[in-house]
């Protein structure tokens, strides 16, 4: 039982080493080991425990009337199983990051497009050192190149 509960939530290992870091190897392969490990361990138990042998204890116990009430108390003895509390609340907050990541991933390739778009502008500009002033400032409306004043001569040539 315990075997094929383990089944279940088995770990796609291929998947996660891709995502490791080279200097994290040696630890994901030990964290591999030791997972392997104890998934033999598991796989090596029965799916069921083993049946006790009643009649054999009450033939070699002294007290047989002992046994007897061990074993009402053993058939009468229920484990609760743990209930599941957690594993709604993982789901939901893995379908709301799920919805987040794909949102996030939409609103990149419109940003992509949208640079992409820009680019283009950009590579079909004329070369900036081919440019006019006026090229200039129709292609860029916000740097306006202003015409400054020399600061010598004071008065403007044709004044002189």
């Amino acid at each position: 039982m315990a075997g094929r509960r383990f089944a279940l939530k088995a770990v796609d290992w291929v998947a996660f080493s891709e995502r490791i870091p080279p200097g994290q190897r040696s630890m994901f392969n030990t964290l591999k080991n030791r997972s392997d490990a104890i998934t033999a361990k598991l796989n090596s138990l029965p799916e069921s425990p083993v049946a006790i042998d009643w009649s054999y204890y009450k033939s070699t116990v002294a007290n047989a009337a002992m046994v007897t009430d061990f074993e009402k108390k053993f058939k009468a003895l229920q484990i609760p199983q743990p209930v599941d509390t957690q594993t709604s609340g993982i789901n939901s907050e893995e379908a709301e990051t799920n919805q987040y990541a794909i949102d996030f991933i939409n609103q990149s390739k419109a940003r992509v497009a949208e640079y992409e778009k820009e680019l283009e502008k950009y590579n079909n500009l004329i070369p900036f050192d081919q440019m006019t002033v006026q090229e200039f400032s129709d292609a860029f409306p916000g740097h306006v190149v202003e015409k400054v004043t020399p600061i010598w001569p004071y008065k403007p040539i044709a004044d002189l």
